[in-house]
C-alpha cells in the first residue's frame, strides 16, 4: 500500500478518545469500525514498516508520524484472517 493511500485511510478513520489513560492523552481506532478490514491490516503493516522505534518508558513502539500526530499500535501479529491479534491502532498528537 503506498503512502497517499495510508493518509487518506487514517484521515478517514474513527477514532476515540482512550478515557482509561487521561495521563497520557491519546485516541484509538478499532479494527471493527474499518469499513474494510484487509485496509486495517495495511495500514499497521504500513506503519511498522516505515515508522521510527522509539521508546516509551521501559518497551519499545513503532510509531509513524503524520499530519500532526503520532500512530502505533502494541506490537502484536497482524493477522488478516484472526481479528484477535492487533485489532488497536492509536494516535497522539505530537
Amino acid at each position: 500500500m503506498d503512502k497517499i493511500k495510508v493518509h487518506s485511510l487514517l484521515d478517514n478513520a474513527s477514532f476515540k478518545f482512550a478515557k482509561s489513560m487521561p495521563k497520557n492523552p491519546h485516541e484509538y481506532s478499532h479494527r471493527e469500525t474499518w469499513e474494510n478490514d484487509s485496509d486495517f491490516c495495511d495500514v499497521v503493516l504500513f506503519i511498522r514498516e516505515n515508522g521510527i522505534e522509539e521508546r516509551f518508558f521501559r518497551t519499545s513502539f513503532i510509531y509513524y508520524y503524520y499530519n500532526g500526530y503520532k500512530y502505533w499500535t502494541m506490537g502484536n501479529p497482524v493477522s488478516y484472517e484472526d481479528k484477535t491479534k492487533t485489532f488497536i491502532l492509536n494516535r497522539a498528537k505530537c
